[in-house]
Parts: structure tokens; sequence; C-alpha cells
């Protein structure tokens, strides 16, 4: 069980690739979007287009083409539908499992401290907010085109899977940069705490941001800078209040991944 949990994280990542897979399938299973009643005519060999109407849902996976008077085609199998949606509830069990258990280790014991002795807290401050921004605009750069494209092949399952895993390589990157050049003194589990809360609210920044333009479900390459700059703004937030706790002016909660989080650390 301690093997699974420590590599929850993988099993997590692998997990969210093949739902995001397993959307790409059913999205080449189903009648074109471009043009579906053309598709179903040239699939089921009928001249004409016009007339069809088209039928389709993600689960379980079914599309139907209706030419009129009681002609309704399948353009998915029965049994391509059953086993696309078996695959779908095995998959999906291990995505909940593994995020339970990645969600699990942000309430573990805290660990051994890392002290901020004989270190220069500046430089490293410096580093953390020069390096999180950059790599977050790298990141968000790449996300805008790979967003479209799990739009296009995967449909709005593949564009919201798309989203979750993204938002969680946001932390992960998140957490391992706080861990290597993060905030001081630190656990591992404070570097974890912080790097959910950098990514999580990176991600919701250019959300929002997004859809105050009106361009979801589609991320516009603006959004790298508007990423890095709340990346950036989150990060230096962390710093500031830790400083302050060290002189004695900590916020209501006991840690400062307590504060924006909003929970005690267990």
């Amino acid at each position: 069980m301690d093997w699974i949990r420590r590599r929850a994280g993988s099993v997590l990542a692998v997990s969210l690739f093949a739902l995001l897979g397993w959307s790409f399938v059913v999205a080449a299973s189903m009648p074109s979007w471009f043009d579906s009643r053309e598709d179903c005519a040239l699939t089921l060999h009928r001249s004409e287009s016009y007339d069809i109407t088209v039928t389709s849902q993600w689960f379980p996976p079914r599309a139907a083409c209706d030419f009129g008077g009681g002609d309704v085609v399948q353009f998915i199998s029965p049994t391509k539908s059953a086993i696309l949606t078996i695959a779908l509830i095995l998959i999906a069990v291990v995505v909940l499992g593994s995020l339970y258990l990645v969600a699990r280790r942000l309430f573990e014991p805290a660990g051994v401290v890392r002290s901020a002795e004989a270190v220069d807290l500046r430089a490293r401050q410096i580093r953390h907010l020069i390096t999180g921004g950059t790599v977050s605009f790298v990141l968000i750069a790449a996300f805008t085109f790979a967003n479209v494209f799990a739009l296009v092949l995967g449909g709005p399952l593949g564009g919201l899977v798309g989203a979750l895993a993204f938002a969680l390589l946001l932390s992960a990157v998140a957490a391992s940069l706080d861990r290597q050049i993060g905030p001081l003194p630190s656990t591992a589990l404070d570097s974890r705490r912080r790097g959910v809360a950098v990514g999580f609210g990176t991600f919701a920044a250019i959300f929002a941001a997004t859809a105050l333009t009106g361009d979801l479900p589609f991320f516009r390459f603006w959004a790298a800078p508007v990423g890095a700059i709340a990346s950036v703004a989150l990060v230096r937030m962390q710093w500031r209040r830790l400083a302050r706790r060290a002189d004695g002016g900590a916020g209501d909660g006991d840690t400062i991944e307590e504060d924006l989080l909003g929970g005690p650390r267990s």
C-alpha cells in the first residue's frame, strides 16, 4: 500500500492520459463534428445527406443517423459502445483513486524542517520568482496549443481532462521549484501545499481572464504572460507571509500554506 501511495502521482498522470486517449477514440468514433450529416452519408453509403438527423451522446458512447421514415442506423456498434463504456468506468476508478491518494499527501506529517541557516534568502527568493515565472510562461504557452488539439480531437471531455492535467502539472512543477529554491525554513509538506496553491491559483487566473474575454474553451497565447504574472504574485505572497511569520507577525493560520489553502496543517 505504501508503494501505491508513493507512486500515486505517476498513476494519476498515466490514468489521465488514458482518459484523454479514451476521449480521442470516442470522438473519432462519432460522426465528424465538422459535418456530421455528410459523414453519416459517406460512412453508411447513402447518396443524400441534407435530410439526415444525427444524435449522439458520450456516456455510454452512442451515435445514430436517422434517414427518416424509421430508417435509423447506429453509427457506433453496440459492441464497441459496451467496450468503451467498460473502459471508461475502469479508467475513472483509477483516476479517482489516485487523485484521492495524491490529495492525502497534503495532510501527511510535516517531516523534517529544512533550515534557512547560512542561506541567502534574498537571492533564493529572486531565483524562485524568476524561475517560477519563466517556467509558468513556457508551460502555459505550450498549453494554449495543446488545448486546441485536446478539444478538437477529444471534444469537451478532452478539453476538460487536459485542463485538469495541466492544473496538476502546474502544481507539481511549483511544488518541485518550491522544494528546491522556495522559502525557508520549510518542510516537504509545506512545499507541496504551496505548490498546489500556486498551481491551481495560476490556472484559476488564466481561466478567469479567458472567461471574461469570452474565449473559452480556447486559451489564447496572451494567457501565458497573465499566468506568469499570477504565478510570480502568488510566490511573492508566500515569501512575504513567511517573512512576516518569522518576524512574529503571522496571519490567522499556523503556517503560510494554511493561510493560502484555508485549512490547518494536520
